[in-house]
């Protein structure tokens, strides 16, 4: 059986998690290492100011008391004499949909897996009703990985509309949308009087034609949209020396 690694970043005893677990075991051999704690908008930041702890807990799951990144990493490069043929991080509490990809520590643990050779996917529900609808998606996904042959450092996110099983038309390939620039931050005041901020919500879309993400989930199909880890945007390194040139 393949051997698959779990994690997220709502935390080891999210039900999105149970859910993915559930959904996969009958599939494959699976472990899970997962935070400790909710670490949504993690992104791919790594604990380097001190040494992690990787506790069993009675479940069968291993918690960490550091990001989803550190989970990942330990999960492949950890204590184990195994390394898994698969990661999956998710389910995750709320869809990872256009620019949430930057922050979302699911798609970050997904992330981490590639980086270290691993075949990866993020999967995350939109919304917080139908999980047993994503984990149908990741087992489904997984059976057909072993066929799946993706350029080097490329990982898929998956994003399922929350709905029953039997209401969603689909699934699409689909490109990353654009939010617009978020809100600004909420002032408030603690306990003694200071001033604190929240973090607003996400930009309304300013992007979701028909193939992208967005558009996908909203007529109810299931969004997979390859992901690159190289960030460098080619056509423009010409521009850019170019304008080194002019005043070099």
């Amino acid at each position: 059986m393949r051997r698959l690694l779990l994690s997220n970043d709502d935390g080891v005893h999210a039900p999105g998690l149970r859910a993915l677990y559930d959904g996969l075991i009958a599939h494959a051999n699976v472990r899970v290492v997962a935070p400790d704690r909710d670490r949504s908008g993690a992104s791919n930041s790594l604990t380097l100011s001190r040494p992690l702890a990787l506790t069993a807990l009675e479940n069968g799951f291993y918690s960490v008391d550091g990001t989803p990144a550190d989970c990942v990493y330990l999960g492949v490069n950890g204590v184990w004499d195994e390394k898994p043929d698969l990661v999956i991080s998710g389910i995750n509490h709320g869809g990872n949909l256009g620019d949430d990809v930057l922050y979302s520590g699911t798609v970050a643990a997904a992330m981490e897996g590639r980086v270290l050779g691993m075949t990866a996917i993020a999967v995350s529900l939109c919304g917080r009703r139908h999980f047993d609808s994503a984990a149908r998606v990741a087992a489904t996904l997984v059976g057909a990985a072993g066929n799946l042959s993706l350029p080097p450092r490329t990982l898929l996110n998956v994003n399922v509309p929350d709905l029953p099983w039997d209401a969603i038309q689909g699934v699409r390939v689909t490109r990353m949308g654009y939010r617009g620039p978020a809100e600004k931050p909420v002032e408030t005041r603690d306990p003694r009087g200071r001033t604190r901020y929240w973090i607003a919500p996400a930009g309304a879309n300013a992007d979701d034609g028909e193939d992208t993400d967005f558009a996908a989930v909203e007529a109810g199909w299931v969004s997979i949209t390859p992901l690159q880890t190289d960030l460098t945007r080619h056509p423009a390194r010409a521009d850019v020396q170019d304008w080194l040139d002019a005043f070099a």
